[in-house]
């Protein structure tokens, strides 16, 4: 087993309490506060609340978006609009419970080529993409 990354210098810090997966997440600054809900995939009943896998979705699809305009930024690319959309989905792994994860990026002002190869360089600068990457399928594509 490898060892992970340290990080060289902490450049922020989020944190965040969850009062269990039906109750409430908040960051300690206030600036997100959400109903929790157990998706009535999960044998819960839904409801108007989130849950953790919308949550990984958003902070992903983000995280990979700014990684992706960071790479074209450093390359001197100008992407006009992006769009990330995340898909995450839970299900049984062994005696436990695993996620997988896919990307659609939408690049439409770039040629093909130069948007597939701004998505794999994303791809390894983006600190989601490296917590993940040997540890559930994430899948990256064009959409």
């Amino acid at each position: 087993m490898s060892n992970p990354a340290k990080l060289e210098k902490v450049l922020y810090t989020a944190t965040a309490s969850a009062v269990n997966r039906e109750g409430r997440v908040s960051s300690s600054d206030g600036n997100l506060d959400v109903q929790l809900s157990v998706p009535k995939g999960l044998g819960g009943p839904g409801g108007s609340g989130t849950n953790p896998e919308q949550l990984f979705a958003a902070g992903y699809s983000a995280c990979f978006g700014s990684a992706l305009a960071h790479v074209a930024k450093a390359k001197g690319i100008k992407t006009g609009p992006v769009t990330i959309t995340a898909t995450v989905n839970i299900g049984p792994v062994g005696a436990g419970f695993g996620l997988s994860a896919e990307l659609v990026a939408a690049i439409p002002e770039l040629a093909r080529d130069q948007a597939q190869a701004l998505l794999e360089a994303a791809h390894q600068v983006c600190p989601y993409s490296n917590a993940t990457r040997g540890n559930i399928e994430v899948a990256i594509r064009l959409g």
